[in-house]
């Protein structure tokens, strides 16, 4: 992602912590309550205490055999800590291997994302090796430019890279961001990217859009000033949202948000850099 220098008069930077935390808290609840409503937390009928002491007892060992590696560029590096945060409260292990600049697989025709894909893969042939993931977990990056072919060619190329690792793929598509100066030139490759991804076959594909739908300026986006980047309450949000698809995924049932969602996480200074208090 490109630098950013957001506002001082930012929304996200006036109040104390304890109202910041009170906002990270209430945002993920109100996304516990909503998937609560939807049935996702809701016990199947004839349930007992016993029935659910074993189901907890084995989401709890299921969860702890799962290892994810984090990947994407630096709007996943600001969901990251409330993802390590949600998942470790779950019993699962987290690497993050997110990039402040590129993280992309899609080499494309630009020598930027040429550079940065060749890093992207260099380091990831390193975390298999010494991390030995379970799930790798691929957000769609600002920078996976390129043709539709070259696009699903480095998604297929992924898929195949998870799965002689012994892996799990799971493609998630970004949030909704500004499209500035910057990325126009390369607006459509960026609408592309989350279609050719869906193309993938024997991957999970998560359309975060459901979360965060499709208008950046919109407040469900829960964008930074910057209009690309999360602050704490959208990261909290993502990491609730996150954290209850890989659960079905992998076997586990995630805690409601109070269990973390007010750690120290809240204080990272990717936050602070952004301005987010």
């Amino acid at each position: 992602m490109q630098p950013t220098n957001p506002s001082p008069d930012s929304p996200f930077s006036q109040g104390s912590t304890g109202r910041r935390r009170a906002g990270v808290m209430a945002a993920a609840v109100a996304v516990g309550a909503t998937l609560a409503a939807c049935g996702a937390f809701t016990a199947a009928p004839g349930d007992g205490p016993a029935a659910a002491d074993a189901t907890a007892q084995h989401a709890s060992q299921a969860a702890t055999s799962v290892r994810v590696l984090w990947m994407g560029d630096s709007i996943a590096g600001a969901e990251a800590p409330a993802v390590e945060a949600a998942l470790k409260a779950s019993g699962v292990q987290f690497k993050n291997a997110t990039s402040n600049g590129g993280g992309n697989i899609v080499a494309g025709d630009h020598p930027v994302t040429a550079v940065a894909a060749k890093d992207t893969w260099k380091r990831l042939k390193e975390d298999l090796a010494s991390f030995r993931p379970t799930v790798i977990a691929y957000q769609i990056t600002t920078y996976d430019w390129g043709t539709p072919h070259q696009q699903l060619a480095a998604y297929q190329k992924l898929s195949r890279t998870a799965k002689d690792a012994g892996a799990r793929l799971v493609l998630v598509s970004a949030p909704p961001f500004k499209i500035d100066d910057f990325y126009k030139p390369h607006e459509d490759a960026i609408k592309n990217a989350p279609v050719m991804a869906a193309k993938v076959a024997d991957v999970r594909y998560l359309d975060a859009s459901e979360l965060w739908g499709d208008d950046y300026a919109a407040d469900k986006a829960q964008r930074a000033k910057d209009g690309i980047h999360s602050c704490q309450q959208g990261a909290a949000a993502f990491a609730t949202w996150f954290a209850r698809q890989l659960g079905k995924l992998a076997g586990f049932t995630p805690p409601a948000p109070g269990a973390w969602a007010t750690g120290p996480w809240t204080g990272d200074e990717r936050f602070v850099k952004l301005g987010c208090g």
